[in-house]
């Protein structure tokens, strides 16, 4: 083949050629939860190690960067950490339900049960309800405790 003919061979298929549908989506998203709770996850932790570790301080520090509601007298920047916090939680809550569903959808599909286009579309939709669900439980329950409490 000389220079710029085109090739007789068929080429693969590109993203724009498949139809997309929640099954492709559930697990693309799985692929994403699980390096979010790795990496960010894994940073938090080691945060909230770091923070135990340096004494009571620095675990203050931490919980008003996370948790505690921001009382007036503190800064803006302080504020806007609080809300970005309590965003990390909620998001690694859901991740965290996300890559559950889908990961308990994987193992009946590794039962080979599940394959039927209709059957897998449903558990695909269940996936994202139930996750979406959880988490909103999951931080109903922490804030009506926070409030109460």
């Amino acid at each position: 083949m000389a220079g710029n003919e085109p090739s007789a061979r068929p080429r693969s298929p590109h993203l724009q050629v498949y139809k997309w549908s929640p099954a492709m989506a559930v697990s693309i998203f799985h692929r994403v939860s699980g390096d979010g709770l790795a990496i960010v996850g894994g940073l938090m932790f080691l945060w909230w190690l770091g923070a135990l570790a340096a004494g009571p301080d620095a675990y203050a520090a931490f919980l008003a960067c996370v948790w505690h509601d921001p009382s007036p007298e503190i800064g803006t920047l302080h504020q806007i950490t609080n809300i970005l916090g309590k965003v990390v939680l909620i998001g690694l809550t859901w991740a965290f339900f996300q890559h559950l569903f889908s990961g308990l959808r994987h193992f009946v599909l590794d039962t080979g049960a599940g394959y039927e286009l209709k059957t897998n579309k449903i558990f695909s939709i269940l996936v994202f309800v139930g996750s979406i669900t959880a988490t909103a439980a999951v931080w109903l329950y922490v804030f009506k405790g926070a409030l109460n409490g």
